[in-house]
């Protein structure tokens, strides 16, 4: 695999600047980012102690301990007895008449947001939440865009010490109800319209038909969307105020897909997101004050938290209302130029797109701000590492992997580290990150599972409602009680970094050979005709063998000839083993909304399950897709 990016001045990162602080503060001599990570694992309490005095967190109650580890992780207590704001950390960079957000939708509106319209607008919804007696521990929920009245919302309920939740406009009236109802939230708040894609929704009746179903609702409070509500001129200065909490008390309550079954509703610390996001966004992605920080996400998503904290480093945080692909590709590239954006966040597949289509957006010269490319979703291919160091030949690539379990990544960045294609560069400090075989053993060169070894203080401190922690435990812990197994394929290579390979659950198994889903779309993405694919294996009835299932989404029609191809380039690229039985042209691939490839609902629609039973509409991006493959089901025999 090729070396493609290292950084010449990365003694001028934070990242490298905390090392020379753990290396002053505790007597060491730490010299290079393999040390400093296995320092961070191996003395947790140093690590995260040293964390916050790097960063200066205010506890308002000082910690009696940092932390006392348990097994299973989630009796582990952090910061014990100490209180906190979010909001109060991630107001430090406020400054009256300066830049907080920049703002761009479809429609054209590109909107600099300034502190003092910020906080004003804060303050407003803060004093209806008020007026709703929202207090500290209450529920406040919103069904908002990727808007700044979003984020004026997030920062008026956090101040009272109350929790946040919030969806997209885009689930559906019966998902929304599946994730708030087991929340009991006082006060809604909701946009009641958008564009996407070109096309206005209007979302009046769906509000209405929210108010009534969840019965703990007091208050609604109502968005356009537009700022003839905001005051982007405002010269007058507001101070929230901001209540501290206990470290372990909740922020807000992320849902996990929801494809089948009731969502989890997955509950996360204030203090333990405040130190991850200051860890991952200012030392992993190297994030300094007065830089433009943007990621492509619904508010839905956990990225959308995770983007937030950019604020805490003093970024701009920059927003785009949306689809990324509307009118054409270019047009988030466009908005990365027109705002000066240095840290560029984005799918997977927009990047692989980008690349076929070879779009004249991304160049150097017309990006010349940018600093990072960060990715996430689904791996990113090798050919999509090369074409965008080629076009960006000064910009890092920072692949993530983590997810809404942490709302945070355990595997990304470094600044002190080279970017190898196709690799992720390094487990992330303080995430004690192992592969294992089938037998618990950790493993190098070659796939297993991933498994943290070690808590951190940003894994979720409950599941709402899950008293005992039954389904906490069997998410995570049931594999084996002493490590947290996360779900993913993974391969850990000591130089180069750490390969993704899927989903663990969607694996395939040729003849007892494992191999992960993320190695065949990566070689797939290489052919033009190629738009998207989604790969299964099936067993046989009366039969220990299996075969595989591969659905494509071709940009010309698929004959025997191209098939055979397909087949020709999957032996060539990554082995016989990885050729499929049948290769089955499909309109479109089945996606949550948060865009994961729905592998194993398709799996269970072979296997006989009807939709119903394997996915839920609303928490689906294009749920007629499953149809046809329910039509193709019918059509086969097993």
């Amino acid at each position: 695999m090729t070396k493609i990016w290292e950084s010449k001045d990365f003694k001028n990162s934070n990242l490298y600047q905390f090392l020379s602080y753990v290396n002053q503060k505790h007597g060491l001599a730490l010299n290079d980012y393999a040390a400093l990570h296995q320092w961070s694992i191996d003395k947790l309490e140093d690590f995260w102690m040293t964390i916050a005095l790097f960063f200066d967190i205010d506890f308002v109650a000082k910690p009696v301990k940092i932390c006392n580890i348990q097994i299973p992780f989630y009796k582990t207590q952090w910061f014990v007895n100490s209180t906190l704001s979010y909001s109060s950390h991630l107001l430090r960079h406020a400054k009256p008449n300066s830049v907080a957000m920049i703002y761009k939708n479809e429609l054209g509106d590109q909107i600099k947001i300034s502190w003092n319209s910020l906080l004003n607008k804060a303050s407003d919804i803060k004093n209806q939440l008020i007026e709703a007696k929202v207090k500290k521990g209450d529920v406040v929920a919103g069904y908002l865009l990727n808007h700044p009245d979003t984020i004026a919302s997030f920062i008026a309920t956090n101040s009272l010490g109350a929790i946040w939740s919030c969806c997209s406009p885009d689930f559906g009236l019966e998902s929304i109800v599946d994730r708030f109802g087991q929340l009991k939230p006082k006060v809604l708040l909701a946009h009641n319209k958008y564009t996407y894609g070109g096309k206005p929704f209007d979302q009046s009746k769906k509000i209405i038909a929210l108010e009534k179903r969840l019965s703990s609702i007091r208050k609604t409070l109502v968005f356009s969307g537009s700022f003839e509500d905001w005051d982007l001129k405002s010269k007058s200065w507001v101070d929230l105020q901001p209540v501290s909490v206990p470290f372990e008390h909740p922020i807000w309550v992320l849902f996990s897909s929801g494809t089948t079954g009731k969502p989890k509703a997955i509950t996360h610390s204030t203090g333990g997101i405040l130190i991850e996001q200051y860890k991952s966004l200012a030392l992993h992605q190297n994030l300094l004050v007065g830089e433009r920080f943007f990621w492509n996400t619904t508010s839905g998503w956990m990225m959308w938290n995770y983007a937030l904290g950019s604020l805490l480093c003093g970024a701009v945080l920059c927003l785009y209302d949306g689809a990324a692909n509307f009118p054409d590709l270019g047009a988030q590239w466009r908005f990365a130029k027109a705002a000066k954006i240095n840290h560029f966040g984005n799918g997977a597949p927009l990047y692989i797109q980008s690349m076929k289509q070879n779009i004249k957006e991304v160049n150097a010269v017309d990006l010349p701000d940018l600093k990072t490319l960060g990715s996430t979703g689904s791996p990113l291919s090798t050919d999509a590492f090369i074409w965008l160091q080629k076009k960006l030949p000064k910009v890092q690539i920072i692949s993530l992997s983590g997810g809404t379990d942490v709302c945070s990544a355990f595997i990304g960045g470094s600044p002190m580290l080279p970017v190898y294609a196709g690799y992720l560069q390094c487990k992330m400090l303080g995430a004690a990150i192992e592969s294992w075989d089938v037998n618990g053993n950790s493993i190098e060169n070659e796939t297993g599972e991933l498994v943290l070894a070690k808590p951190m203080p940003s894994m979720p401190i409950y599941f709402w409602g899950d008293n005992n922690f039954d389904k906490y435990y069997d998410s995570y812990f049931s594999n084996n009680s002493n490590v947290w197994t996360h779900g993913d394929w993974i391969s850990i290579d000591s130089k180069r970094g750490i390969l993704m390979q899927g989903r663990s659950d969607a694996t395939l198994n040729r003849n007892g050979i494992r191999i992960g889903t993320s190695e065949i779309y990566m070689a797939l993405d290489r052919l033009d005709n190629i738009k998207d694919s989604l790969i299964i294996e099936f067993p046989m009835k009366e039969s220990s063998s299996s075969q595989l299932f591969l659905f494509i989404v071709a940009t010309n029609s698929l004959n025997e000839k191209s098939k055979t191809e397909i087949k020709q380039h999957l032996k060539k690229q990554c082995s016989p083993r990885h050729a499929p039985d049948y290769i089955i042209p499909v309109k479109e691939i089945p996606y949550t909304i948060s865009g994961k490839k729905m592998e194993i609902p398709v799996k269970k629609i072979f296997s006989g399950f009807s939709i119903d039973k394997v996915a839920a509409p609303g928490a689906m991006r294009n749920p007629e897709s499953l149809n046809a493959f329910v039509e193709i089901r019918n059509k086969m025999s097993f």
